[in-house]
Protein backbone atom coordinates (compact mmCIF):
# COMPACT_ATOMS: atom_id res chain seq x y z
CA UNK A 1 0.00 0.00 0.00
CA UNK A 2 1.42 3.46 -0.93
CA UNK A 3 0.69 6.60 1.26
CA UNK A 4 2.01 10.15 0.35
CA UNK A 5 4.70 12.01 2.82
CA UNK A 6 5.62 15.16 3.30
CA UNK A 7 9.63 15.24 3.30
CA UNK A 8 11.88 18.43 3.94
CA UNK A 9 13.13 19.58 0.26
CA UNK A 10 16.45 19.21 2.19
CA UNK A 11 15.88 15.77 2.88
CA UNK A 12 15.02 14.19 -1.01
CA UNK A 13 17.90 16.22 -2.85
CA UNK A 14 20.02 14.37 -0.07
CA UNK A 15 18.59 10.86 -0.67
CA UNK A 16 18.15 11.69 -4.72
CA UNK A 17 22.32 12.10 -4.39
CA UNK A 18 22.83 8.95 -2.16
CA UNK A 19 20.75 7.31 -4.55
CA UNK A 20 22.50 8.28 -7.48
CA UNK A 21 25.60 7.29 -6.04
CA UNK A 22 24.38 3.44 -4.63
CA UNK A 23 21.67 2.90 -8.06
CA UNK A 24 18.64 3.03 -6.02
CA UNK A 25 15.74 4.72 -6.27
CA UNK A 26 14.56 7.10 -4.38
CA UNK A 27 12.33 5.49 -2.62
CA UNK A 28 14.32 2.50 -2.07
CA UNK A 29 17.31 5.04 -0.71
CA UNK A 30 14.29 6.39 1.47
CA UNK A 31 13.94 2.54 2.74
CA UNK A 32 17.78 1.87 2.90
CA UNK A 33 18.08 5.02 5.81
CA UNK A 34 14.70 3.99 7.18
CA UNK A 35 15.91 0.41 7.75
CA UNK A 36 19.78 1.73 9.21
CA UNK A 37 18.14 3.98 11.39
CA UNK A 38 15.81 1.19 13.04
CA UNK A 39 18.73 -1.34 13.26
CA UNK A 40 21.04 1.64 14.62
CA UNK A 41 18.34 2.67 17.17
CA UNK A 42 17.50 -1.31 18.16
CA UNK A 43 21.37 -2.58 18.36
CA UNK A 44 22.99 0.75 20.10
CA UNK A 45 25.93 -0.89 20.97
CA UNK A 46 26.79 -2.14 17.06
CA UNK A 47 28.61 0.24 14.85
CA UNK A 48 27.34 1.21 12.20
CA UNK A 49 29.85 -0.04 9.83
CA UNK A 50 29.31 -3.67 11.54
CA UNK A 51 25.81 -3.45 10.58
CA UNK A 52 26.61 -2.46 6.76
CA UNK A 53 28.58 -5.55 6.67
CA UNK A 54 25.95 -7.56 7.88
CA UNK A 55 23.63 -6.38 5.58
CA UNK A 56 26.20 -6.27 2.57
CA UNK A 57 27.10 -10.31 3.89
CA UNK A 58 22.98 -10.89 3.98
CA UNK A 59 22.24 -9.46 0.46
CA UNK A 60 25.07 -11.73 -0.63
CA UNK A 61 23.41 -14.87 0.52
CA UNK A 62 20.23 -14.29 -1.03
CA UNK A 63 21.56 -13.83 -4.11
CA UNK A 64 23.67 -16.54 -4.11
CA UNK A 65 27.27 -15.07 -4.03
CA UNK A 66 28.43 -16.96 -1.06
CA UNK A 67 30.76 -20.29 -1.09
CA UNK A 68 30.70 -22.86 1.91
CA UNK A 69 33.53 -22.86 4.47
CA UNK A 70 34.65 -26.45 5.26
CA UNK A 71 36.48 -26.47 8.77
CA UNK A 72 39.48 -28.64 8.44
Amino acid sequence: MATTVRLPDSMIEEAKRLASINMRSVPKQIEYFYMLGKICEENPDLPMSFIKEVLAAKSEMVNGKVTSFTFE
